[in-house]
């Protein structure tokens, strides 16, 4: 029996394994390197222990560090959660060596895996179908082609190659991610299939030679190769659902599989479906399988690695459907990099569990942050899982979209706007996706709060800005804020809002009432704003969107809540102040706007061409000297960031001027990295 469990990772999973060991009275450990020192999964367990450092390489993924843990704090199991060391054979054996109890498949069976390109001629063998797959370019019979690491998953060292001239920077690249994701740089390629479906099945082995199939998994809506948004059942017909589940049962059992894994498919438009992978570990999207069987996948890893059978010697009917998505910390703005940043708030409604299985339809949660945390750059951006069961697909999406557009996200941008998008697009609603769905749909990258929306917020936070200032120096307290004896000019208020600047104009009259306002910000939606001596003295209502202007009365304010009537309709927003960053929601969404200094300092200007660290990281390469010249979209230098690439390109022709940042160089967001002369 195990009796105190180590789980070597962080963050949700973590939190995921810690909640199922209290309910089977488990001890629990958890390992952290220095930035996680104050992270929620360290707070959740009995015992923890320190990993000194806080790159991967110096921390989680020290096996020795691990296991050496795992003696001093007296653990008699370890469970790897999923990335790091969960799929390392190495590790796996190691564990068992040191005389522990490893919760996870055979390190044989990982290591058969974990070799994409040898598990590809195993599982040929034993009849799972196979995509046309390359080790040598040459060997290449047309494109488009899939540069992929054969030693990981999570979309890292992937890359679509549509043309051979393309094929030996996105092979190089690729083995560079690879390498530091996985500690592996080999890459094989495969043949690229337009319009595919990604759907997954879950299966579980024990000791006695049992392995089950526990359903399949929708996993197409991807970005950059990587799932955000998931699903079970997938919307499938019966005869293909059986044919998949019979395939990955016969890859388990090829491997003498033991434990929780999952067999990735890739599913053509023409019904046929082909071998991608073997997870051998618990899948980020185990949730889902867990709403729609009522089984607790975690409780099932711990008693199979005990040596107890499998409860379920059946695929068990589903019920329901669920639908997860990935909440991540990205920048809209930037293309969705990875952001950081500390999140001052993270509350979402009506949550009915979490980190375990829902015991009636409705909301779960799995995160790895909680208010305060701080989000960086060394590890993945993934802030939190948040997963809706109900009665029927359509329900589902509704709840889960819901939910999302009411959450309370401050302090860090998120993906949550493009998730709701989804959720609410007429494809997804029915099932008309594959893996290509956001590169063709591109509506779904619009800002859930419109240009309107966004003026009315920032109308918000100066009331409530206001309403605090008064608050916090009650000096004649029963005048309206700005009052005077004679009106003069209005109040002003600027802001930096998602799209550029925005700048609130008010009034309050002699009693408190919103007497004139209006909110000036970019956008081809916003009319110009009257300027020169015609100007109205008065400021004036702007539209919200394209109807007439509306009347805004202002019924109250108060620093964390303001309530307009806006055309007749009550509108109520909640205001989140923390520093000059005020978190504003109402139904429509929600809008971060940094309120800006009324006389702000003076900063050096940047020189021409220069190009800067859209966020923290590491540079990894210096592609180009100074002195060079190089053409438009010619890559410069290589920026390494929470465990992803990300290409500095020149925007324009012209002659590399300064280099200010070495290879290895820490930058923040902002920094300098390179200067492009036009001359």
């Amino acid at each position: 029996m195990i009796r105190k469990l180590l789980v070597a990772n962080r963050g949700e999973i973590a939190r995921r394994v810690f909640a199922t060991c209290r309910t089977l009275g488990i001890g629990t450990v958890a390992v952290h390197s220095d930035a996680d020192a104050d992270a929620p999964h360290v707070a959740d367990a009995d015992l923890a222990v320190r990993l000194p450092g806080n790159a991967p390489t110096d921390t989680y993924l020290r096996a020795d560090l691990v296991i050496d843990a795992a003696r001093r704090s007296g653990a008699d199991a370890v469970h790897p959660g999923y990335g790091f060391l969960a799929e390392n054979a190495d590790f796996a054996a190691a564990v068992v060596d040191a005389g522990l109890t490893w919760v996870g498949p055979p390190a044989k069976a990982i290591a058969a895996m974990g070799d994409k390109m040898a598990a590809k001629a195993l599982l040929a063998e034993a009849g799972v179908p196979m995509l046309p797959t390359f080790t040598d370019p040459d060997q290449i019979t047309g494109f488009p082609v899939l540069v992929k690491a054969s030693a990981g998953g999570g979309g890292r060292g992937m890359r679509i190659v549509r043309e051979p001239a393309e094929l030996a920077d996105a092979v190089a690249s690729a083995r560079r991610e690879a390498a530091g994701a996985f500690g592996d740089g080999t890459v094989f390629i495969e043949r690229y299939v337009e319009r595919s479906r990604h759907v997954e099945v879950q299966i579980f082995g024990d000791t006695y030679g049992t392995v089950v199939s526990l359903g399949e998994r929708e996993c197409s809506i991807q970005r950059r190769h990587q799932k955000i948004v998931e699903e079970a059942p997938a919307v499938i017909p019966p005869e293909l659902r059986q044919r998949l589940a019979d395939a990955a049962v016969a890859a388990g059992r090829a491997v003498g599989y033991v434990g929780a894994g999952t067999v990735e498919f890739l599913l053509a438009p023409d019904g046929e479906f082909y071998f991608l992978e073997m997870n051998t570990r618990l899948q980020v999207e185990h949730p889902v399988t867990e709403c729609v069987t009522g089984l607790d996948l975690v409780r099932l890893q711990l008693l199979v690695a005990e040596g107890g059978p499998l409860p379920v010697t059946d695929a068990p009917p589903t019920i329901g459907h669920a639908i997860e998505v990935r909440l991540c910390a990205e920048d809209p703005a930037a293309g969705f990099l990875p952001a950081t940043g500390t999140l001052h708030r993270f509350a979402v409604p009506q949550v009915a569990a979490k980190f375990t299985p829902l015991a009636a339809p409705g909301l779960r949660l799995d995160s790895g942050v909680r208010d305060g945390s701080v989000v960086g750059v060394h590890y993945d951006s993934m802030l939190a899982k948040l997963v809706a069961w109900a009665p029927t697909r359509a329900e589902a999406a509704r709840l889960l979209a819901g939910a999302l557009t009411r959450a309370e996200l401050h302090g860090v941008t998120t993906n949550r706007d493009l998730l709701v998008r989804v959720l609410d697009s007429d494809e997804f609603r029915a099932a008309e996706i594959d893996t290509g769905f956001l590169d063709r749909h591109p509506g779904v990258f619009t800002p859930l709060l419109p240009a309107g929306g966004v003026r009315l917020a920032a109308l918000a936070a100066a009331l409530a800005g206001a309403a605090a200032r008064r608050a916090d120096v009650p000096v004649l307290a029963g005048l309206p804020s700005g009052w005077r004896n004679v009106p003069s000019v209005p109040q002003h208020c600027r802001f930096a809002g998602p799209d550029g600047e925005v700048e609130v104009t008010y009034r309050l009259d002699r009693s408190g009432a919103l007497a004139g306002w209006s909110a000036d910000c970019p956008g081809p939606s916003l009319p110009a704003r009257p300027t020169g001596p015609a100007a109205p003295p008065e400021p004036v209502v702007v539209p919200v969107s394209a109807s007439p202007e509306p009347e805004v009365v202002l019924v109250s304010a108060s620093p964390e809540r303001v309530l307009l009537d806006v055309d007749g309709v009550r509108r109520p927003c909640t205001v989140h102040r923390v520093g000059a960053d005020h978190l504003v929601a109402d139904a429509e969404g929600t809008v971060t706007l940094t309120e800006l200094p009324r006389f702000p300092e003076p900063t050096a200007e940047l020189a021409e061409g220069s190009l800067v660290a859209p966020l923290p990281g590491t540079v990894s390469r210096v592609h180009v000297e100074p002195g060079q010249r190089v053409a438009a979209g010619e890559l410069l230098l290589t920026l390494e960031a929470m465990k992803l690439e990300h290409p500095v390109l020149a925007p324009a022709g012209g002659v590399v001027a300064e280099l200010p940042v070495p290879v290895g160089g820490q930058v923040d967001t902002g920094t300098v990295l390179a200067v492009v002369s036009s001359e």
